[in-house]
């Protein structure tokens, strides 16, 4: 009789993520006797697990990746890669990045690619309040804080709050770079070892294939965990977020986390490490 191996697997509740895992999670794809165990989480609690080694399998930022590198390896599949889909630094009035020195700037934790962004934008932005990132434009409105660093859905509802953009951090990142933003990726433990990690992302993006060829199956799992959100919103979050770097990222997906994590390490901001982003079989 096969035994069957459960692996703690840690992801958002956030709609391109529910998207992306529901056949794998539903059993609608197999992994060689694999079980996983979900675990739904906000994004800088899944950075943080991960810091602790918590979890086998996790989506996390690319930020945490470059904290990560000794224990995780990167999977190909199911990250949010993307152009166009980067975070938002909004106020509630017109101003400048420049004026936005050394005030309190809101993000939606300190790991998150959101921070780093703003990091690698320029220097004087170290003064951050670590908000969930669904706090983060109230925050703003009770003029707690200068201004934020939004992601996820508030991209498309921060006008509605009379919030400004002052910049777009993914846009400023895809025109100084010319690649795209990484946001966010998946990670497998090392010790899991090679053979396993390329099938578990081999499943990954059989999951993400079914779930792109019968997108209304996975609807009511994605509601049950978006309850807040409009159905024109959980579209456009899907379509935003999920797309052919999910599937596989691919030599361009490669090149950009590649200098994401190289400028990262230029500035101090993460450790270098020289061992594989990806698991290698022998």
């Amino acid at each position: 009789m096969t035994t069957m191996q459960s692996l703690s697997l840690g992801y958002s509740p956030c709609p391109n993520d529910t998207f992306i895992f529901y056949a794998l999670i539903h059993g609608k794809i197999a992994c060689n006797n694999v079980q996983f165990i979900e675990q739904l989480e906000d994004v800088e609690t899944l950075n943080q697990l991960a810091m602790q080694n918590s979890l086998d399998l996790t989506k996390i930022s690319y930020h945490a990746l470059g904290h990560l590198r000794e224990q995780y390896v990167l999977l190909r599949s199911g990250g949010a890669l993307g152009r166009g889909c980067g975070p938002i630094v909004v106020a509630s009035k017109e101003t400048t990045m420049a004026n936005l020195r050394g005030k309190q700037i809101a993000v939606p934790g300190e790991l998150t690619t959101a921070n780093l962004l703003l990091q690698l934008y320029g220097e004087g932005y170290e003064n951050i309040l670590i908000l969930p990132f669904d706090k983060i434009m109230a925050a703003i409105v009770a003029k707690e804080v200068a201004a934020g660093v939004i992601i996820h859905e508030s991209r498309f509802t921060y006008q509605q709050h009379n919030l400004k953009q002052i910049i777009d951090l993914g846009q400023w990142w895809e025109q100084d770079s010319g690649c795209p933003i990484p946001l966010g990726g998946i990670l497998a433990k090392r010790s899991l070892g090679a053979t396993l990690i390329n099938q578990i992302d081999a499943a990954l993006r059989r999951s993400i294939e079914y779930a792109f060829a019968q997108p209304q199956e996975p609807q009511l799992y994605i509601k049950q965990h978006a309850q807040e959100l409009a159905d024109d919103v959980v579209r456009s979050h899907i379509g935003l977020y999920v797309n052919d770097f999910s599937i596989d990222l691919g030599d361009e997906g490669i090149q950009a986390v590649n200098t994401l994590l190289q400028r990262a390490t230029d500035r101090g901001i993460i450790p270098p490490c020289d061992l594989p982003l990806f698991a290698q079989t022998k």
